[in-house]
C-alpha cells in the first residue's frame, strides 16, 4: 500500500468515526446541556481516554510497532508472532491490577482530577460512579491497540482505524435507549463507554485471524524483548501523549471556573479533534511503519522523501482546517450543538475556546510526523524532554491567561504551546543530524499558507452573507448553509493551492497509486 493511499485509509475511517462522534455529541448536548451531569461524564470519560491515549494508543503503540516490524523484518513472521505474545501477557498483568486498583480507589484519584467538584457533594459522587463504570475501558482499549499494532505493521491499516467507530455507535444507542429503558441517561452511557470495548476487541481479534495472526495467551515473562519494549514504553508514554497531558491539565483548571466550562472546553476540544485525527493521526499512523524499516536499513533519503511527504500534507491539511475553527467556530458550534439544553451563550463560549484550540491544529499534525521520526529510531527520550519542557510552559501560561480569559485561555495555552513542541523537537533533530527536508517541501510551504489566508477571508464574507440562514428556525436550513459554507471553503482553497501551485492533483493520483519503489528513490534523492 502506497504511503498517501495509507493516509488516506487511516483518515477516511477517522472521518467516519468522528462523524459518529459528532453524532454522539449532538445527542449528549441536547439531553445533558453543559450542566452538572454533562460535566460528571466527561470528566469520568477523561480518565480511561487519558491512559489510553498516553499509554494505550500512544506510548506501547510507537514502541511496539517498530520493534514488532524489526522482528517481522530480520526473522519473520512466527517470531513477530512470538513477540506479540508475550507483549499481550505483560499487558494483561499490568492492567487487571490497575484497573481493580484504581476503580477502588477512584473517589481519591478524582480528587486530583477534578477538585473543583468536591465542593458540590451530589456532582462528585455521580463523577465517581460514572468513573467506576468507564475505567474498565482502559484495559479492553489497551488489547485493542496491541492488536491494531500488529495489523498496522503488517499494512493492514483499515481495522485499527475502524474500531472507534463501534465506541460512538455503542454510546449512541444507549443514548438513545436509556429512556425507553428507564435509565438514567448519563449513567448509561458511562456503562456503554466499556461495552464498546468488549465490541473493539472483538472486531479486531476477527480481523487478526482474517490476516492470519492469532494470539495465544502465554505465561507473562520479562524477555529481553519486553525489557527493550518496556523502555521504549516509559519516556513514549509523555512523549506521545504531551496533548491529553495538557487538555487534563485544563480540565483540572476548568473545574475551578463556574459550572459549564468543562463541558465548553470538551465541546470545542471535540471539533478540535476532527483534524487531529482525520489528519495528524492519520499521517502518524501511517508514517511510523514506513520511516522504522528505512531508518533500520540506514537508509536517510528515503526517510527524507517520507518525512517531507509527512510535513507537506501536515502543512496541506492542517492549515486550512485550522483557519476554518478559527473563523468559522462560531456557526459551526451554533449548527451543530445548539438546541435543546445548550443554548446561544453556550455556543459562543464554545466557539471561542475553539478558537484558542484551533492556534495549534497545523503543529500538533506536524508533532505526529516529527515524534514518528524519533520513535522510528527506537528514540523516546528525547520527545519525552520536549513534553516535559512544553506541559510546564502550558500549564504556567494558562494558569497566567485564566484569570483574564477564563476557559478560553485555558484553550489558547494549549494551542499557542502546541507550536513551542514543534521548534523544541526541530531543535533536537537538527542537533542529531536528522533534520532535512527535499526542496519540494520547500517551494510549497508558504504557498500553501498563501492558500490557507485567502480561504480565511473568504469563510469570513460567507459567514457574513449566510447569517441569515445559519441563525434560521429551521434546522435543515441551517444544516444546508453550513454545508454551503464549508463547501465554499473548501473549494477556494483547492482552486487557489492549484493557482498558487501549492499542490498539484496528478501528483496526489500518482501518490495514491502504488508507487514503484524506483520512482519514490529518485524523488528522495
Amino acid at each position: 500500500m502506497s504511503f498517501a493511499r495509507a493516509i488516506a485509509t487511516v483518515g477516511g475511517l477517522t472521518l467516519l468515526s468522528r462523524l459518529a462522534g459528532f453524532a454522539r455529541d449532538i445527542l449528549t448536548a441536547a439531553v445533558l446541556g453543559a450542566g452538572p451531569v454533562a460535566d460528571a461524564f466527561f470528566v469520568a470519560l477523561k480518565l480511561p481516554n487519558l491512559f489510553r491515549r498516553l499509554f494505550a494508543e500512544g506510548a506501547f503503540g510507537v514502541a511496539f510497532v517498530p520493534l514488532f516490524s524489526a522482528e517481522l523484518q530480520t526473522r519473520g513472521r512466527a517470531a513477530a508472532v512470538a513477540f506479540a505474545e508475550e507483549a499481550l501477557a505483560i499487558l494483561l498483568a499490568a492492567l487487571i491490577p490497575f484497573t481493580l486498583a484504581a476503580v477502588a480507589a477512584m473517589p481519591w484519584l478524582m480528587h486530583g482530577l477534578a477538585p473543583g467538584f468536591v465542593d458540590e457533594p451530589e456532582k462528585f459522587g455521580l463523577a465517581v460512579d460514572m468513573a467506576r463504570l468507564t475505567f474498565p475501558y482502559l484495559m479492553l482499549v489497551s488489547l485493542v491497540a496491541l492488536l491494531g499494532g500488529v495489523l498496522n505493521a503488517l499494512d493492514r491499516f483499515g481495522p485499527f482505524a475502524a474500531a472507534p467507530i463501534a465506541f460512538n455507535l455503542t454510546l449512541v444507542a444507549a443514548l438513545l435507549g436509556a429512556p425507553r429503558l428507564g435509565l438514567e441517561p448519563g449513567k448509561a452511557m458511562a456503562a456503554a463507554v466499556t461495552l464498546s470495548g468488549v465490541v473493539q476487541l472483538v472486531w479486531m481479534a476477527w480481523a487478526c485471524r482474517g490476516a492470519g495472526v492469532v494470539l495465544r495467551l502465554a505465561r507473562p515473562r520479562m524477555t529481553p524483548g519486553m525489557r527493550r519494549l518496556f523502555r521504549l514504553v516509559g519516556p513514549g508514554a509523555i512523549g506521545a501523549g504531551v496533548m491529553q497531558i495538557n487538555l487534563f491539565l485544563g480540565i483540572v483548571l476548568a473545574s475551578l471556573l463556574p459550572s459549564g466550562a468543562v463541558s465548553y472546553l470538551y465541546y470545542a476540544d471535540r471539533l478540535n479533534q476532527m483534524p487531529l485525527g482525520v489528519i495528524g493521526i492519520a499521517i502518524g499512523t501511517a508514517l511510523l511503519p514506513v520511516l522504522a524499516r528505512h531508518a533500520a536499513a540506514g537508509d536517510e533519503p528515503m526517510v527524507r522523501h517520507y518525512l517531507s511527504r509527512a510535513l507537506e500534507f501536515s502543512l496541506l491539511l492542517g492549515l486550512p482546517a485550522a483557519t476554518a475553527l478559527g473563523v468559522a467556530g462560531l456557526p459551526i458550534v451554533s449548527v451543530l450543538f445548539e438546541r435543546g439544553a445548550f443554548g446561544p451563550e453556550e455556543a459562543r463560549a464554545t466557539a471561542w475556546a475553539l478558537a484558542g484550540y484551533a492556534v495549534g491544529i497545523p503543529a500538533y499534525v506536524i508533532v505526529k510526523s516529527l515524534n514518528a521520526a524519533f520513535f522510528a529510531r527506537h528514540d523516546t527520550v528525547t520527545p519525552v524532554r520536549v513534553a516535559v519542557v512544553v506541559t510546564v510552559v502550558t500549564a504556567l501560561l494558562a494558569v497566567a491567561l485564566l484569570p483574564v480569559m477564563g476557559h478560553v485561555g485555558i484553550a489558547l495555552a494549549t494551542g499557542l504551546t502546541a507550536w513551542l513542541d514543534v521548534a523544541l523537537l526541530v531543535g533536537a533533530m537538527k542537533t542529531r543530524g536528522h533534520w532535512s527536508f527535499d526542496g519540494r517541501l520547500g517551494r510549497r510551504a508558504p504557498r500553501i499558507v498563501a492558500a490557507a489566508v485567502g480561504m480565511g477571508a473568504a469563510l469570513g464574507a460567507g459567514s457574513a452573507l449566510l447569517a441569515p440562514w445559519l441563525g434560521a428556525p429551521s434546522t435543515a436550513v441551517r444544516f444546508g448553509a453550513l454545508a454551503l459554507l464549508v463547501s465554499g471553503g473548501m473549494a477556494v482553497y483547492g482552486l487557489l493551492a492549484q493557482i498558487l501551485g501549492a499542490t498539484d492533483l496528478a501528483d496526489l493520483r500518482t501518490m495514491l497509486k502504488r508507487e514503484p519503489a524506483e520512482a519514490v528513490r529518485q524523488d528522495a534523492l
